[in-house]
């Protein structure tokens, strides 16, 4: 349907339903050469792999990748790379009872009004399950991203209210700070009070919301183009495009409304021979376009909408009143999981324009 694509030189296409036979993405515009295994693109779909850990949903998917396409003796071939990813464990009874019942804070509703029909089981194409292909395809951005020495950096930064600390500003060791706890939060004092927070919203039936910031470094200033097309206009309707995302932050973001300009502008300066600024409230983009600092953002994500607390809504064939409880396998928080989803997001939107810089002067 249409929607499904996204990206200019680099684009992708994602398709499949959370609870139909596979889930998967086809590439196209990826240059011929570069180095590609299975292996590069299994180690993201870990990282985004469901029933890890108690702040996860309990589905058990191996979330194993199979290139159809693409690839030729190890490297890419300049033609659309297929992946495909086999839905294992998906169990569709629990919907059964949800299918005239759309449920609060799902797309279900708008789904049926949009279409006239939807796939009611586990949120069919607007499922989070749908995020699978695009991490498959960020992991081929972040390959191409990093022969060019960009790298890209998620991690959680609050939850259910609670905010981390950030000391370091390193992304690699930013990483392995937040990969070394289930929240994939760096501060570890902060993830253990989400942990137990989180432990007792569960409890209760309910779930969290909480703010997940991307970094990317190495970028050289000059991506991005000016007007419609800014970076920052591409990497906001990328991470908008997440389903679970209802605010995204560049630099100072929502900060800067109440700033003066001259605490909002970066000063430059010119450091061992280079230009530089002394601040980065822009977030690394100014006009549209990369400035070669940090690209900074963050991402509000919402609770997760499937929680087990009785709640209202409408049988749509009676046209009555009705009240529902969710059941089934689902994430009490998502900011975890959506660390892996942002990063790729976020390299995907840098991949093309990384190379639609290349084609934007001689």
């Amino acid at each position: 349907m249409p929607g499904s694509s996204f990206g200019g030189l680099f684009c992708i296409t994602t398709w499949g339903e959370s609870h139909g036979r596979a889930v998967g993405v086809v590439l196209d515009g990826c240059p011929a050469g570069l180095e590609l295994k299975e292996d590069d693109i299994q180690k993201e779909l870990d990282r985004r792999r469901p029933g890890q850990s108690r702040a996860s949903t309990q589905r058990k998917e191996e979330d194993r990748v199979e290139i159809l396409s693409g690839i030729f003796e190890g490297e890419t071939t300049g033609t659309p790379i297929s992946m495909l990813i086999w839905n294992r464990d998906a169990d569709s009874s629990s919907y059964d009872l949800l299918r005239e019942r759309p449920r609060p804070g799902h797309a279900d509703y708008a789904y049926q009004m949009r279409y006239g029909r939807r796939d009611h089981r586990g949120g069919g194409r607007s499922s989070a399950r749908e995020t699978a292909g695009r991490v498959a395809a960020g992991a081929v951005a972040k390959k191409l991203l990093l022969k060019e020495g960009i790298e890209v950096v998620a991690y959680v930064t609050e939850m259910g209210g609670i905010k981390a600390r950030i000391d370091s500003g390193d992304p690699a060791e930013l990483r392995a700070q937040a990969e070394a706890n289930p929240i994939r939060c760096p501060d570890q004092e902060a993830a253990e009070r989400m942990m137990e927070l989180l432990d007792a919203v569960r409890q209760e039936g309910d779930s969290l919301g909480g703010m997940v910031t991307i970094i990317a470094r190495g970028l050289p200033p000059g991506l991005g183009d000016p007007v419609f097309d800014k970076l920052d206009a591409d990497l906001a309707k990328g991470l908008m495009s997440l389903g679970a995302v209802k605010a995204v932050e560049i630099g100072a973001g929502l900060g800067s409304a109440r700033m003066r300009g001259s605490e909002m502008n970066d000063p430059l300066r010119v450091k061992e021979g280079r230009i530089s600024f002394e601040s980065n409230n822009a977030g690394g983009i100014t006009g549209g376009i990369s400035t070669g600092e940090d690209i900074v953002c963050r991402i509000a994500v919402k609770p997760t909408p499937s929680i087990a607390i009785r709640q209202h809504t409408v049988d749509l064939k009676s046209r009555k009143d009705v009240e529902i409880e969710i059941k089934g396998r689902h994430d009490p928080a998502i900011p975890p999981r959506m660390v892996p989803v942002a990063e790729a997001m976020v390299a995907i939107v840098l991949a093309d324009h990384l190379l639609r810089q290349r084609v934007a002067r001689l």
